[in-house]
C-alpha cells in the first residue's frame, strides 16, 4: 500500500512542477489539447459571451482539452476539479448568475494563488454585489479533505485533468459522492486509443502532457458504473495531433482523443422504464432544440422515445421540468454494444463541421 501511495504523490509532484512552473501558457504544450473537442453545434451564445469576459491572463495559462459547458447552470452550485487558472470557474461564474456557487479545486499552489487574484475583477466585470467564486487548494481524490461536502453539489465539472491523475477510480467516486441525487458530472479530458503501456506511464513528459495517464476509453464505462455512475454519454470528441516528433515516438501506435461526456447520479431503484418524451423548449439558449449527447437530439414538441436509463436521467436531473415523459410498454433493449461511446469515431464523424448533430447508432 505504501508503494502505491508514494507512486502517486510521486505523479503528483511530477504535475505540479509542469503545470505550475514549467508550462507558462497552453503555448507551451506539445499536443493540441488546447484546441479543444468539437461540439455537435455552435456553442451557444451565453458560453461565448462569459469565455470573452475572462481576465486575458486567466486565459493565457488555460490548459483544458475541452468545451465542459454544460445547458442549464442558472442557480446551480457547480465544482470544478483541477481548475487550474480558473478560465472555466469565472466562465461558470457568470453561468450560474449570482445565486449560484462556483468552487474551483486545484493541487498545484502557484494556479490556485494566480486564480484567485482575480475575484474581484470578475465579480466586478459580472456586477454582482458579491464573489461567487472560491478556490480551495486540495486533491481531486479527496474532496472531504478539501472542504467539500457529501451530496452538496449540482454539477462536478472537469477540463482535462482526470489524465493527470494516478488514481481514477477515486476521482470518480468523489466525484460521485459529492453530487447531490440528480446531479451531473460533465468533464472533458484525454484518452488513449488502447491500454497506455507502462514505459509510458512512468516518462514524465509524457504524462505532463497527458498522455502517460490518459484512458483507455472503453475502460472509462467500468469506472462509471463502479462509482454508482449512470452509463457515460458522449457529447463532442476531437482527434489530438501531437507536435513533438520524439513524444511521437514514444506513444508509437498509441493515438489520442479529446472527449467530453456527462454522467448523472441516479436514485437507487428499480430499474426503469422506456419512455417517450417531449422537449418543451424552455432551456436557455435552446429554444428549438435540445443537443443532450451525441446520440440524442430532441427537437421542441416531438415525440422522442428513449431507453429506461435516458427516461430516468431526464426525469431525476435539473431538466425534469423541460420534458414531458411518458412511460412505454416497449422493453428495454439488451444491447451492450458501446461504439457510440468511442471518441475517436465522434471526431471522425464530425470532421471539421459542427453544425450538424453526429448521430452514432447504439
Amino acid at each position: 500500500m505504501a508503494d502505491v501511495r508514494d507512486s502517486c504523490d510521486d505523479v503528483r509532484d511530477n504535475v505540479k512542477k509542469y503545470y505550475g512552473s514549467r508550462l507558462g501558457s497552453s503555448c507551451d504544450l506539445q499536443t493540441s489539447a488546447t484546441s479543444c473537442s468539437l461540439p455537435c453545434r455552435p456553442l451557444p451564445r451565453s458560453v461565448r459571451d462569459a469565455l470573452s469576459l475572462v481576465h486575458p491572463e486567466v486565459s493565457k495559462r488555460f490548459f483544458g482539452c475541452g468545451l465542459p459547458f454544460p445547458a442549464k447552470l442558472a442557480g446551480c452550485r457547480v465544482l470544478d476539479l483541477g481548475s487550474g487558472s480558473g478560465r472555466d470557474c469565472y466562465a461558470f461564474s457568470k453561468l450560474v448568475g449570482p445565486s449560484g456557487r462556483v468552487t474551483g479545486v486545484d493541487m498545484t499552489e502557484e494556479l490556485i494563488a494566480a486564480s484567485r487574484q482575480y475575484i474581484e475583477y470578475h465579480q466586478k466585470k459580472f456586477g454582482y454585489d458579491e464573489p461567487n467564486v472560491t478556490f480551495v487548494q486540495g486533491y481531486m481524490e479527496k474532496l472531504g479533505e478539501a472542504g467539500v461536502p457529501r451530496d452538496s453539489v449540482d454539477v462536478v465539472l472537469s477540463n482535462c485533468v482526470v489524465c493527470l491523475c494516478p488514481d481514477k477510480r477515486a476521482v470518480l467516486q468523489q466525484a460521485h459522492d459529492v453530487l447531490k441525487e440528480g446531479g451531473e458530472l460533465y468533464f472533458s479530458d484525454m484518452y488513449a486509443s488502447e491500454v497506455v503501456p507502462q514505459h509510458m506511464k512512468e516518462d514524465p513528459v509524457l504524462w505532463g502532457e497527458g498522455m502517460g495517464g490518459s484512458l483507455f476509453w472503453k475502460d472509462l464505462v467500468p469506472l462509471a458504473r463502479g462509482a454508482g455512475f449512470s452509463a457515460p454519454r458522449l457529447v463532442s470528441a476531437s482527434r489530438i495531433q501531437v507536435y513533438s516528433g520524439e513524444l511521437k515516438a514514444k506513444a508509437g501506435d498509441v493515438s489520442y482523443a479529446s472527449g467530453t461526456y456527462r454522467l448523472f447520479k441516479l436514485p437507487k431503484g428499480p430499474a426503469p422504464s422506456r419512455a417517450t418524451v417531449t422537449y418543451r423548449g424552455t432551456v436557455e439558449d435552446f429554444p428549438e432544440q435540445l443537443d443532450f449527447d451525441s446520440s440524442h437530439c430532441f427537437k421542441k414538441d416531438e415525440a422522442a422515445a428513449v431507453d429506461g436509463e435516458t427516461a430516468a436521467i431526464l426525469r431525476a436531473s435539473r431538466f425534469s421540468t423541460d420534458f414531458k415523459i411518458e412511460e412505454s410498454d416497449q422493453p428495454e433493449s439488451d444491447s451492450t454494444q458501446c461504439c457510440h461511446l468511442d471518441p475517436f469515431r465522434l471526431a471522425d464523424s464530425l470532421g471539421s463541421s459542427v453544425r450538424q448533430c453526429s448521430k452514432i447508432n447504439k
